[in-house]
């Protein structure tokens, strides 16, 4: 193998994982990796970024001739292989049927198949170039509200009887809220329950309130949820648009259709948290 070819398959192989695992471990010293990881997780990709960094200075010491060298040994190994035993030698009908059939089968094109493996070696080397770069950023409320489905966030059962059944709703978010609307048999018990919930503001199509919105991940960005609250209509909150950052300060009450609904105490614009998801 030439060494510039060896060269290329240690970058697309050790370098580009390395790349990842700094961009990961960057990621957690300044406490952002929660932007792409739920931080309950995040110590698997951290240990998992310390073990690739480990190999991959291990791996240096392996020179690029020594990888070739190994390469062409084995080459030589199967051109000059003969077989020990006379059982393993093919008869001579199957070599001259093999030699037939290599002379009607057209020629391997090598250079088509450097040409996809080069295109697909900038393609990873870009995105993994294109991740350091680029500042870490959370997912834009318009990919939130893109992604809402009007159905509540998807919890463990034990997860969703455990708040369904909770006497505590202090600590509350938009999530659990989400999932106590949309399953409770009983929805006097949570009326006069207190929220303050923050979220963005999405439109319901009814002029009479809007929801509360927030993402809630599970183990990553990938899978995000769109969860959402009922807010009723108040004074002051006709001018808000969607996408928009509010903290809501209410009670929960019944809606005409019988659920709940979170009636406002005070609507207050605010900016993006740092940390702009649930989890």
């Amino acid at each position: 193998m030439p060494r510039g070819s060896a060269l290329g398959m240690r970058w697309l192989g050790v370098g580009l994982a390395a790349a990842l695992a700094v961009v990961t471990l960057g990621l957690w010293v300044t406490g952002r990796i929660g932007l792409y990881i739920n931080p309950d997780s995040a110590w698997w990709a951290v240990s998992m970024s310390v073990v690739l960094l480990v190999a991959a200075v291990a791996s240096c010491g392996v020179r690029v001739e020594d990888d070739a060298e190994h390469e062409h040994e084995h080459e030589r190994d199967d051109l000059g292989r003969t077989p020990a035993d006379p059982a393993e030698a093919a008869p001579a009908g199957a070599l001259r049927r093999s030699r037939h059939r290599d002379a009607a089968s057209p020629a391997p094109r090598p250079l088509l198949g450097a040409v996809a493996s080069a295109a697909g070696g900038v393609i990873a080397s870009a995105f993994v170039l294109l991740a350091i770069a680029t500042p870490p950023a959370s997912l834009s409320s318009e990919l939130a509200l893109a992604r809402t489905s009007g159905a509540a966030p998807v919890l463990s059962t034990s997860a969703t009887l455990a708040l369904a059944s909770s006497d505590d709703t202090s600590n509350f978010g938009i999530g659990e809220w989400a999932s106590v609307i949309a399953t409770t048999t009983d929805p006097t018990r949570f009326v006069g329950e207190p929220a303050s919930l923050v979220g963005f503001v999405s439109s319901t199509g009814d002029t009479d309130g809007f929801s509360l919105t927030r993402l809630v991940i599970v183990h990553c960005v990938i899978d995000a949820q769109s969860a959402s609250v009922p807010v009723s209509g108040a004074a002051g909150t006709d001018d808000l648009e969607d996408g928009q950052w509010v903290e809501v300060r209410g009670a929960f009450s019944r809606s005409a259709s019988g659920g709940l609904v979170l009636e406002p105490v005070d609507v207050e614009p605010v900016d993006e948290p740092e940390d702009p998801y649930e989890y």
